[in-house]
């Protein structure tokens, strides 16, 4: 803790004090007890001559909050992580400041939970899968971390750019419980019961044609609506599951280039992360893969936030 009038929760101390199942508990508990994703702010989203600044900010109950992230995509050329900033969480009846976190380890924390929360409703039985992973970086790990919490692993095939990550990203995987991991290619989506997908690509990463019946796509690696990382192929196969129907037509482009194209497009969804959380559980979906598309929200962070903040309190009793 630093000698601030509010505690600084740095990156170590919001990776130590909430382990990614709790901050999947945190998201769903905030959504069974009645939050509404679809009122939440819109993202602001600012260019600069770095990349792109980003303002989050989110109230709800007892708090409320604000993230402001950049995003420099030169940054991993010079060793530095792609996303920065920090979370400032506030008392929701005075607006006083209760503590500042990491925003980068935050975003690292909440992004991965709320995909294996969606995960844990999508996916059925409780056979352990297999995973196929794009991507390499600290969301693809965050991501590991996060699916073990949630289910079985079977196996993992990480594909990425880089080799030598791809391989530490196996390593890393096996050193943690996963009995089988490798790196592989993206023509193994057939053989895949989860396909998770965590990179900045801006294209589609694989052929949405070749995608098993009944497996599941999560696209979590952009939030612009000219950018994707699944493609048209897939989104007409596919039962589309967003995070809030309000956010996937502003920055969901995974299915607003498809709906240009003639494809099935935001208006015409499964539901939401809210509707799997709250049930009932969503039938069987035959012959169709399912697709959770995911752009970041910033009611996530406020309750991942609040988690952390807990959970630090707790600890100096």
């Amino acid at each position: 803790m630093s000698t601030a009038p509010f505690p600084h929760l740095d990156a170590g101390a919001v990776t130590r004090l909430l382990a990614p199942a709790a901050a999947v508990e945190a998201l769903a508990e905030v959504l069974r007890d009645g939050l509404d994703p679809e009122t939440c702010p819109a993202r602001s989203a600012v260019p600069v001559p770095a990349g792109e600044l980003l303002l989050m900010p989110a109230a709800a109950g007892d708090w409320a909050g604000v993230k402001i992230a950049g995003v420099a995509p030169g940054n991993p050329a010079l060793g530095l992580p792609r996303i920065t900033g920090g979370y400032l969480l506030l008392d929701g009846a005075t607006l006083r400041p209760r503590a500042l976190l990491d925003g980068a380890a935050l975003t690292a924390l909440r992004t991965p939970a709320v995909s294996a929360l969606a995960v844990r409703h999508l996916t059925a039985g409780d056979r352990p899968l297999r995973v196929l992973l794009f991507g390499a970086g600290p969301q693809a790990y965050g991501h590991v971390d996060a699916l073990l919490a949630v289910r079985e692993l079977a196996s993992l095939t990480v594909v990425a750019r880089d080799p030598r990550r791809a391989a530490g990203l196996a390593a890393y995987a096996r050193g943690i419980g996963v009995p089988e991991t490798r790196t592989g290619t993206a023509a193994e989506v057939a053989d895949a019961d989860l396909v998770v997908c965590c990179t900045t690509a801006r294209e589609p990463l694989f052929d949405g044609r070749r995608v098993a019946p009944g497996a599941v796509v999560v696209a979590i690696g952009s939030h612009e609506p000219d950018a994707r990382e699944t493609d048209t192929a897939l989104v007409r196969r596919a039962e589309v599951w967003v995070e809030a129907r309000t956010a996937a037509p502003r920055e969901a482009g995974d299915l607003l280039i498809p709906e240009a194209e003639g494809a099935t497009g935001p208006g015409h969804l499964a539901g939401t992360l809210a509707d799997l959380v709250r049930g009932p559980a969503p039938a069987h979906p035959g012959p169709a893969p399912r697709l959770f598309k995911s752009v970041g929200m910033a009611w996530q962070d406020l309750a991942v936030a609040v988690a952390v903040h807990r959970a630090a309190s707790l600890g100096e009793t």
